[in-house]
């Protein structure tokens, strides 16, 4: 039996998500796509999990798509792409809009697809090795997995515009000032920096962390005024949540709160 192209691991409350092809760079291919999609459904469903963690093995975090099954498909390639990128992106999308937070630690470069998947989460921690690169027009293609939805919300227009008309690689550092990603570590500190940072959202208010990445995400789309109005339904309803009554409880009481699991 072959190994699953992404291992799941579930410690005190964070779901480690590795994609685990190293030797194909962790390529995205239908298994890939497919197995993202069911992890991400089991991850959100899954009430003793609290935060996710999407991380890469091996030197690479993720090259994008499988370019060798692109050509191998022949005159079949447009549906078999239109397949693999629908799957991918009903995994994409439940990972960055459910309701735990998500932690994306970038172990090495992203490019295609894999620069999707770096830049989705809710905190992106990227090794110094890390580069990103959109790579799609290099080869006659158009972006897919988020990626001109994304880039233009996180670095602005005319940065995006230059990412994906000119591949041009940017790096760690780079990505760090434009705002691509949330922080750079040393490669050696990325795991235990994740760690941290998961460990600390597994003891806060889960659901309203949840609240907030809804409202961040739905705020381009809307007006101004019919923003507030959803910013005040949603205050109001998460301070007589049992997080909300236990967070007020604990600052009045000047002590630490301890939120609710269930």
């Amino acid at each position: 039996m072959s190994n699953p192209p992404i291992t799941l691991r579930i410690d005190a409350g964070v779901a480690w998500l590795t994609l685990s092809c190293p030797d194909k760079r962790n390529t995205i291919g239908p298994e890939l796509a497919r197995t993202l999609h069911a992890l991400a459904d089991r991850c959100a469903d899954d009430p003793e999990v609290r935060c996710v963690v999407l991380t890469g093995s091996g030197r690479f975090f993720c090259v994008g798509g499988d370019i060798d099954l692109f050509a191998q498909a022949g005159d079949d390639a447009e549906a078999m792409i239109l397949a693999l990128a629908h799957s991918l992106h009903a995994g994409l999308l439940r990972l960055a809009t459910m309701d735990k937070p998500l932690v994306v630690a970038v172990n090495g470069p992203a490019a295609g697809a894999g620069l999707s998947l770096a830049i989705c989460g809710d905190i992106v921690i990227a090794a110094q090795s890390a580069h990103f690169t959109a790579a799609y027009s290099a080869i006659g293609l158009t972006p897919d997995g988020g990626a001109t939805w994304w880039l233009p919300r996180l670095i602005g227009m005319r940065r995006a515009q230059d990412m994906i008309l000119t591949n041009r690689r940017v790096s760690a550092e780079e990505a760090l000032a434009i705002g691509l990603v949330t922080r750079v570590v040393p490669d050696e500190n990325l795991e235990t920096t994740a760690r941290e940072i998961a460990s600390s959202f597994v003891k806060g208010p889960v659901r309203a962390l949840g609240k907030c990445k809804a409202l961040l995400l739905s705020s381009a789309d809307d007006t101004l005024a019919a923003h507030l109005d959803v910013e005040a339904a949603s205050i109001s309803a998460a301070c007589n949540a049992p997080e909300g009554r236990e967070g007020v409880a604990a600052f009045v009481g000047k002590r630490a709160p301890e939120f609710p699991r269930a």
